[in-house]
């Protein structure tokens, strides 16, 4: 493990709460000068990353940058920080979508603009933590950190009909899930290894487990994860709370908070319990699948844009979900690279829902009908990323979803044949709902006169297209940076591990009583 000469990760962790006091003490008044102070901090963060990204060795499959200080000694938890493949672009994903969404309410929001940028900054660093943890109990805690400035954000900025239900239900899923992922790590850092520790690293390394026990600690954190993915059925709390909150609230939702359901997958289920991870592959491949055909199915009859766009991230993150558990090169490199995919085109129709709905305020879409002659920028940009979402060759959607689908043919052709009716139902949806809501005559008066992209909304959505068009054209630096530790997590699942039943012989023999075969 490489250690850090300086703390990048410290410095882009606490760098918002910085900013969170900055913003008590100014004057509430000042809204402008608000949103400044958190444009800076946010972008300050996204430069301080960069370096995380740069000079991060793409052949270490270890964790690099590491910080590792001591917290609670008695109990063994430290503040231990670091990253490796699988959590690097995540990490940057959401320094960069920060200044974005920023800039993207600068004129959305107007009321409690203090509380509303202290919320935001608060959801990056609970975020980043999540992706940095290299101690149980310290992810933990950013884990559940982060659910309250979300909360706060659906249930105070968002729309005023339904706001404080969605809020509640987005709370009591992920509490339930959380409180299931709580008893699993006590049993797993507490009570099984002879001491304690939360360390991720030495519970990959040093902690043997039975496949029985490995079943009910997978199912703990699958539950917790599933629900925040969301895959189905656990889904349910995902069209509300998209719907309610407000844009910005909607683009970190589905651009990085639902990557920590998928991600805590990769850190923990498959690592931690490799044998559970193949026992319920097949499982866990059924439900990715039913969830990829019914939320395009769903979307399919959507009236709503905004709707639209949440159901189609229960089958996309279907798609990742898939690809993570064919268990194999290409699926697992697929499933990495959709979860960036899938944060920059969803995140960007998210915006576009918004700029539509600060013109007319409605996201019905019956209420449009040829925006793309009024608005000729604005369709522009709404085709590309209309596009990626389907998955066009030469834009990011498509890489995505090309290897996790060679992954799952690899793992059972029948994956491939039913996840590739998802592609085609993608295209169904978002070209008929395109259709409608750009092409074909003016016909509703109040579309006649709307206003295309000012130069403040080209610049929230030109970087995300930037980078939709790079990872189309030239993945290979994104899928470098994760291929040693794919590959790394893979010989830990696959493989017949004889080192690791002679490790458990060896501990028989030292503890002088039996310990139930880890071997299938």
């Amino acid at each position: 493990m490489e250690y850090a000469e300086i703390p990048y990760i410290s410095i882009v962790l606490f760098l918002p709460l910085i900013g969170m006091l900055l913003l008590v003490v100014l004057p509430r008044e000042e809204k402008n000068l608000l949103k400044w102070t958190t444009l800076i901090i946010s972008l300050l963060g996204f430069f301080i990353s960069l370096p995380l990204y740069f000079k991060f060795n793409p052949q270490n499959p270890d964790f690099q940058f590491i910080e590792h200080v001591p917290w609670i000694k008695a109990y063994n938890i430290s503040y231990y920080v670091g990253i490796d493949g699988f959590s690097i672009l995540l990490v940057m994903l959401t320094t960069f979508l920060l200044p974005i969404s920023v800039v993207a309410c600068w004129k959305d929001i107007q009321d409690k603009v203090k509380e509303f940028m202290i919320c935001l900054l608060f959801l990056e660093m609970g975020m980043l933590g999540v992706f940095v943890s290299l101690d149980l109990f310290l992810f933990y805690v950013f884990w559940e950190v982060m659910l309250i400035p979300m909360y706060l954000l659906i249930g105070v900025w968002g729309s005023p009909a339904r706001r404080v239900y969605a809020a509640i239900k987005f709370f009591l899923f992920t509490m339930f899930g959380s409180l299931l992922m709580l008893i699993g790590i006590i049993y797993l850092c507490v009570v099984i290894p002879d001491k304690i520790t939360f360390s991720i690293p030495d519970l990959y390394n040093n902690v043997f487990i039975s496949l029985g026990t490995q079943k009910v600690l997978f199912l703990a954190f699958f539950i917790a994860f599933a629900i925040k993915v969301p895959m189905f059925p656990f889904h349910t709390w995902l069209p509300d709370a998209h719907t309610e909150a407000p844009t910005v609230g909607s683009v970190l939702l589905a651009a990085v908070l639902l990557k920590m359901g998928t991600y805590g997958f990769v850190r923990f289920n498959l690592p931690l319990f490799p044998e559970a991870s193949q026992y319920f592959a097949l499982l866990i491949c059924i439900l990715a699948i039913i969830g990829i055909i019914y939320g395009a199915l769903v979307c399919i009859v959507q009236v709503d844009l905004k709707r639209l766009v949440a159901f189609s991230s229960v089958s996309h993150l279907g798609f990742v979900m898939l690809g993570l558990f064919a268990l194999n090169i290409h699926g697992i490199s697929g499933g990495m690279i959709q979860m960036i995919n899938h944060g920059l085109s969803t995140g960007a129709l998210f915006l576009i829902v918004g700029m539509i709905y600060e013109r007319r305020h409605t996201r019905l879409i019956s209420e449009f009908g040829g925006l793309s002659k009024v608005m000729p920028v604005f369709a522009t940009f709404f085709m590309i990323v209309t596009l990626s979402s389907i998955g066009l060759p030469g834009l990011n959607g498509f890489i995505g979803e090309f290897l996790v689908l060679v992954g799952a043919f690899k793992a059972n052709y029948l994956y491939a044949v039913f996840a590739g009716t998802g592609v085609i139902f993608a295209a169904v949806y978002m070209l008929w709902m395109f259709q409608r809501v750009m092409f074909g005559e003016v016909t509703n008066p109040k579309n006649e006169k709307l206003k295309d992209l000012s130069i403040r909304e080209i610049g929230v959505l030109l970087p995300i297209l930037l980078f939709i068009v790079w990872i189309g054209v030239y993945p290979k630096p994104f899928l470098k940076k994760m291929e040693p530790s794919i590959i790394h997590l893979l010989n830990r699942v696959n493989k017949e591990s004889v080192e690791k039943k002679k490790q458990i012989i060896l501990v028989k023999k030292e503890k002088g009583y039996e310990f139930e075969s880890t071997s299938r």
